[in-house]
């Protein structure tokens, strides 16, 4: 008994010590409650043609309500099938990403819940270790406790990059497909599930193969959870991404320089 209990008091007491040295460094996530992203400013004519796009991060909030189901779900199958489920810690999926951490001996997996990586997204930086981790399973739990599930779904999928200088699913829309993300089909959709996890690397405009890997992969997970049909994803993958042609992040429609240039 002694053998089995004192390893595991002294665990507890470890993991105390732990969380009360993190939380003292915590941010305070009360600021959430009071949140608005950076948005892109629109100026229109006098007859209400765009003429200029101004912006530091090129977004545009959409609510939840008015996200497709298949994007939803999409998002969900890839990046966090038990989002529904935790409360802001998946231990499973850090289990899993220790254990593979470990036989590579660096950190390659993080097995960061959705609300994990908003709070990564929000309040910490991108570096690669365990201190981090832990204070982003702190912030999470905080969080989680704070907003419901669909507010902190919302916040995520209005935040994150999606690559070619798009953040939040309605900009990454409107870049990749040159539509509102209300209005994408199950295809697009599974396309900008993919790409949140390296924009970069599954970007269209990077790589036209890695970007259809990678949506056909988010469509395999789509149906191993049931959101689609083996026929729909027979169907499905074997048709070719489809995007619009590639604009540069920037001023877009600059037409009239001498007004737009002033006012910013």
């Amino acid at each position: 008994m002694i053998i089995l209990v004192l390893p595991s008091i002294a665990l507890a007491g470890l993991t105390s010590g732990v969380v009360v040295k993190y939380s003292r460094s915590l941010p305070n996530i009360n600021s959430l409650l009071a949140y608005k992203p950076v948005e892109t400013t629109r100026m229109y004519s006098s007859e209400g043609e765009l003429i200029a796009e101004l912006y530091e991060e090129n977004r545009t909030w959409i609510p939840l309500s008015v996200m497709p189901e298949h994007l939803i779900n999409a998002i969900l199958a890839i990046e966090d099938d038990q989002f529904y489920k935790h409360s802001g810690v998946s231990f499973k999926g850090l289990g899993r990403a220790l254990f593979t951490n470990l036989q590579g001996k660096e950190i390659s997996q993080g097995g960061s819940t959705i609300t994990m990586q908003l709070a990564r997204n929000l309040f910490l930086s991108p570096e690669q270790s365990y201190k981090r981790k832990v204070k982003e399973m702190l912030l999470s739990l905080k969080i989680e406790k704070q907003f419901t599930k669909d507010e902190i779904l919302e916040l995520y999928l209005n935040q994150i990059p999606f690559g070619s200088g798009a953040f939040g699913v309605e900009a990454a829309s409107q870049i990749y497909f040159g539509k509102s993300v209300s209005k994408i089909n199950l295809k697009e959709a599974a396309l900008l599930a993919g790409l949140p996890q390296a924009p970069s690397l599954y970007s269209p405009y990077v790589n036209m193969e890695a970007a259809r890997n990678r949506r056909n992969l988010v469509l395999q997970r789509m149906k191993d959870l049931g959101f689609i049909t083996a026929l729909e994803l027979k169907e499905y993958i074997t048709e070719p991404v489809k995007v619009i042609d590639y604009k540069p992040i920037g001023f877009k429609g600059f037409k009239s320089p001498y007004f737009s240039t002033f006012m910013n």
